[in-house]
């Protein structure tokens, strides 16, 4: 599940990306809203968490904007703030849901998951011939064996495969691992990319020189 988190403040937002990450959602983290929107245009997400108070665009024009376009992206506004009128003004605009950032994360963990399950986006497993990544239990199996995985390559992987068929750009697989506007080793994908290749097999993802990396559709 690809989940988009739009949040400026610096430590809340790292806080935010690591705890969503271990709860399963590939987390790319931006920090305003004009840096969202375009996002939105070229990658596809499952869900979005959105910040009220962004500076130069706020959350709100955020949200305007999206719905707009006619995006039924499943959206749950952030915001420091508990008032009525913020939660009454959110779900007007097309917000699904509202949470206070004092909020317990197990709650906004919870939130998403409902929020996915209701829209249809999220599925329970993603298949690539004789490979399933199950997105509930964590587990990757290969000719149904239980293929061992550290999280990193769990999440490499699950990227890879939530755009099978698709070439994968550097910079977009290290924003599902990292984040974006995160520093990372210059090598640390092609380092995850070489280990998930001993365990799968090295036929199993493919390099597009020059591009990225891609997991072919199986032949039907």
């Amino acid at each position: 599940m690809k989940l988009l988190l739009v949040e400026d403040d610096p430590l809340l937002g790292d806080g935010l990306r690591a705890s969503l990450g271990k709860a399963g959602f590939i987390v790319s983290w931006v920090r305003d809203g004009k840096t969202a929107l375009g996002l939105l245009e070229t990658e596809e997400f499952t869900i979005m968490v959105l910040d009220i108070g962004l500076p130069v665009m706020s959350g709100m024009e955020v949200l305007r904007e999206v719905r707009a376009r006619g995006d039924t992206l499943p959206i749950l506004m952030l915001t420091a703030r508990d008032t009525t009128r913020d939660k009454v003004l959110s779900l007007d605009r097309g917000a699904d849901d509202y949470l206070v950032k004092t909020a317990d994360m197990e709650e906004l963990i919870a939130r998403l998951r409902s929020l996915v399950r209701r829209s249809g986006r999220g599925g329970v497993s993603l298949c690539s011939g004789e490979l399933t990544l199950d997105l509930v239990s964590h587990c990757v199996t290969r000719q149904g064996k239980t293929v061992a995985m550290s999280s990193r390559e769990f999440i490499l992987l699950r990227a890879l495969m939530e755009g099978i068929g698709r070439v994968l750009t550097r910079n977009q697989l290290e924003a599902a691992l990292y984040g974006w506007n995160r520093d990372v080793d210059s090598n640390a994908i092609e380092v995850h990319i070489h280990n998930l290749r001993l365990k799968l097999g090295a036929g199993s993802i493919k390099t597009v020189r020059g591009v990225g990396y891609t997991i072919a559709k199986a032949a039907a």
